[in-house]
């Protein structure tokens, strides 16, 4: 009979990986397992200039209007033109960001806009911008890049924007988005089509995209237009924005009402009233005026 002194060793047993202790498989010791985090820290990597100044009057969803511009600009830890090499190559781009103008509160059950402002559902099966951590995602439009060796401001600026005069390295041009001016940014991904687009999948209370308001100009409202540079620009914009009908939905359900009303696009306050008569409604702009500009 073999003495055990005799026996073949295993060439497995002699590998110098073998000498580290093998985990007792069987042992019921619980297996320690991280904290559950509770609480993080962000940091914002940039602000965006837009040619929404107020949030009256922002489309509710992003591509609603296209001709809506932005730029968004790196802050100085992240103002690195490495840090966006080879985003050119994507069309869209998702924007992570915080409702900042919204209030820290919260409620469970919040009424969208959409369903008449009427009717309540959980806020976590709204994008309402009352909610925890006031987080909001955007998809937006990339139109380039532009960076320079230094921080410079931008070559085409958001006219009327707190960040018009606004240096940096990296300047993100965007369009179709639906972000007030200087809202703060906490991160960039690029869109994937292929792995992000669902046509087929349900859509809750909001299964088509909103009825479309009819706008129309007043005379003096296109005179004001056309002594701008950038006046059928800004017009296209303005028609954008109003075919969304941005007045409070109890109002919007009210054929009376006959008051007036102002939305803040880029440098101007844009005047407009609900019109309706037996061949339809509309919303009319009588007038395109200079607003009050606000400085960092």
């Amino acid at each position: 009979m073999m003495r055990d002194d005799e026996r073949p060793v295993s060439p497995w047993l002699t590998c110098p990986c073998s000498m580290a202790p093998l985990p007792n498989f069987t042992s019921r010791t619980p297996i320690p397992m991280p904290s559950l985090d509770t609480s993080f820290t962000l940091s914002t990597i940039g602000h965006l200039a837009s040619d929404y100044p107020d949030k009256f009057g922002i489309p509710r969803q992003p591509g609603l209007a296209p001709s809506a511009r932005a730029i968004l600009y790196l802050a100085d830890a992240y103002d690195d033109p490495m840090a966006v090499s080879g985003l050119e190559d994507f069309e869209h781009l998702w924007l992570q960001f915080v409702f900042d103008r919204s209030p820290e509160r919260w409620s469970t059950r919040v009424r969208p806009p959409r369903l008449g402002g009427n009717r309540r559902i959980g806020v976590f099966a709204s994008r309402a911008t009352h909610r925890p951590n006031r987080l909001g995602l955007s998809l937006v439009t990339l139109e380039r890049v532009e960076t320079s060796r230094k921080p410079t401001p931008s070559d085409t600026p958001i006219a009327g924007s707190r960040l018009a005069g606004h240096r940096s390295r990296v300047k993100l041009h965007l369009r179709s988005h639906d972000l007030s001016d200087a809202t703060p940014i906490l991160d960039i991904k690029p869109y994937l089509p292929w792995a992000e687009a669902r046509g087929d999948a349900r859509a809750g209370f909001a299964p088509t995209p909103p009825t479309v308001t009819p706008v129309a100009f007043t005379e003096s409202a296109m005179v004001q237009l056309a002594q701008r540079a950038d006046g059928d620009a800004l017009r296209q914009l303005i028609e954008e924005v109003l075919a969304q009908d941005p007045r409070p939905a109890y109002h919007a359900s009210d054929p009376t009402a006959t008051r007036d009303y102002g939305v803040c696009l880029r440098d101007v306050n844009v005047r407009f009233r609900a019109v309706a008569s037996e061949v339809g409604a509309w919303l009319e702009v009588f007038a395109v005026e200079p607003r009050d500009l606000v400085t960092p």
